[in-house]
């Protein structure tokens, strides 16, 4: 007699327990490749869950190192990693090596600019973002739309928190909603109002169902709006649909400003 785990008793068990998943949706969240940009508070909550909900293949982006104040929030590192100053991609990557060996996770140590951004992205089935600028969002939405390859936005400062899912062609992209990037100095930041936790678990667990959602091939399931949230006052939010504009200069003209800046 067999004396190996069966599927019902295994590693993702309760997951593919869960309908919509299944055994044939875990099989593709193993073949799957999930590249993450940004490793502070999302970014962690993502790796850290999509590590252990076993996606095959994650590839983390961050130019930072671990510091002593990113503990509160960023759920993949101790202690240890800030006294060494460890590279936040790597502390990730040596992280989820403990969590979960079957996954792959490739830690890439660099900013993410107009000349790496693609390179940076291509060949992965899903971007995630976990950026805390908006100069890097609006490059992601260029070079994700102009390849093809959805994408979803995250963002928590203070007690607040928004998601939107971007799959190029059918549902609007970053610049539908705005196509001029806000100018420097306009909007709130981490450094300058602050962050809870709570916010930022709650949109990175978001984001992740979305993913998920997307790796199994279940898109009818997708969220087609923007999300947003406020822990503090007990809000949530959820607006209409939302599809492309015409007259967007990303996805409507295919005009990539972002990447074409030097």
């Amino acid at each position: 007699m067999s004396t190996q785990p069966q599927p019902e008793d295994g590693r993702y068990s309760r997951q593919i327990r869960f309908q919509g998943v299944g055994s044939a949706g875990q099989e593709r969240i193993s073949a799957g490749h999930v590249v993450v940009i940004g490793c502070g508070g999302l970014g962690t909550g993502l790796v850290n869950l999509l590590a252990r909900s076993g996606v095959g293949r994650i590839t983390v982006v961050d130019r930072d190192v671990v510091e002593l104040s990113n503990l509160q929030r960023q759920t993949l590192f101790e202690e240890a990693d800030a006294q060494a100053g460890t590279p936040k991609a790597v502390a990730a990557a040596e992280a989820c090596a403990r969590i979960n060996s079957e996954v792959n996770v490739v830690a890439v140590v660099t900013d993410v600019t107009s000349a790496n951004v693609e390179e940076l992205v291509s060949g992965a089935d899903l971007v995630l973002d976990a950026t805390d600028n908006l100069q890097t969002r609006y490059l992601l939405n260029d070079a994700c739309v102009k390849l093809g390859i959805p994408w979803i936005y995250g963002g928590a400062v203070g007690s607040t928190g928004m998601s939107l899912t971007v799959i190029p062609g059918e549902t609007a992209c970053l610049r539908c909603l705005s196509p001029a990037m806000p100018a420097s100095g306009t909007t709130d930041t981490c450094a300058t109002v602050g962050v809870l936790a709570s916010a930022v678990v709650i949109v990175s667990a978001f984001q992740w169902t979305e993913a998920i959602k997307l790796l199994t091939g279940d898109r009818d399931h997708l969220n087609r709006t923007m999300v947003y949230l406020d822990v503090w006052a007990n809000d949530f939010q959820q607006g209409e649909p939302l599809t492309p504009a015409p007259d967007c200069p990303c996805c409507g003209q295919r005009r990539f400003d972002f990447l074409a800046a030097s």
